[in-house]
């Protein structure tokens, strides 16, 4: 199939399918990270379960390989794109959540002292000091999480997810080392180009705050 029709177009279209699958699965993994992340660190979790449990499932997420879990979620929801980026979601949640946290417990107290001193209510305290003095781990997480779901997501066209993994393993399968090559150089090269971008973003921030 791809031996008759490989251009740069197919790659293009590829590409922008792993592309799709990874902003899905970061935007979902952000918005659960950043959810659960301020939810354990406010004053009054101090102590009860939660917090453990956020920390107990960050130690499995490191611990289980990522075709572990994409196989996983295929035997109990199926294949296809929907399932595959559950997966990556799973995957990107691990360095997303344990960044924010990190960053949000990371605020100096006298910090929130003062800001709460002044009569700042625990939503402004949150928005206006935590939030932007954490920011640069956050920003660290994020980095971590898309370079990993870059990778991970060639993984999903063993779903039928699409992606460049297909690529990958079609020309794995054939022995055809030209198109294993075809889909691994532009995998690398985004993984690369995030991780360059988002380091400056991290940089720049962390100049800031």
């Amino acid at each position: 199939m791809y031996l008759d029709t490989l251009s740069h177009e197919v790659i293009l279209h590829l590409a922008l399918e792993h592309l799709e699958l990874v902003f899905c699965a970061c935007l979902a993994a952000f918005s659960l990270a950043l959810s659960i992340g301020i939810w354990v660190t406010r004053p009054g979790m101090k102590g009860r379960t939660a917090p453990r449990l956020v920390a107990q499932v960050l130690f499995l997420g490191q611990a289980v390989p990522s075709l572990a879990v994409i196989g996983l979620v295929m035997v109990v929801f199926g294949t296809g794109a929907p399932t595959a980026i559950f997966a990556l979601t799973l995957g990107a949640l691990v360095p997303m959540l344990r960044n924010v946290v990190a960053g949000l417990r990371g605020v100096p107290a006298p910090v929130l002292d003062a800001a709460r001193g002044n009569g700042m209510p625990p939503w402004t305290v949150l928005v206006r000091v935590e939030l932007p003095l954490a920011l640069p781990a956050i920003f660290a997480g994020i980095r971590t999480a898309v370079v990993i779901a870059i990778g991970t997501a060639a993984l999903s066209s063993q779903i039928g997810a699409g992606g460049l993994g297909s690529l990958i393993f079609t020309g794995l399968a054939m022995f055809d080392m030209p198109l294993v090559l075809a889909g691994a150089i532009p995998t690398a090269l985004l993984a690369i180009a995030a991780d360059k971008v988002l380091g400056l973003a991290e940089t720049r921030f962390r100049g800031k705050w």
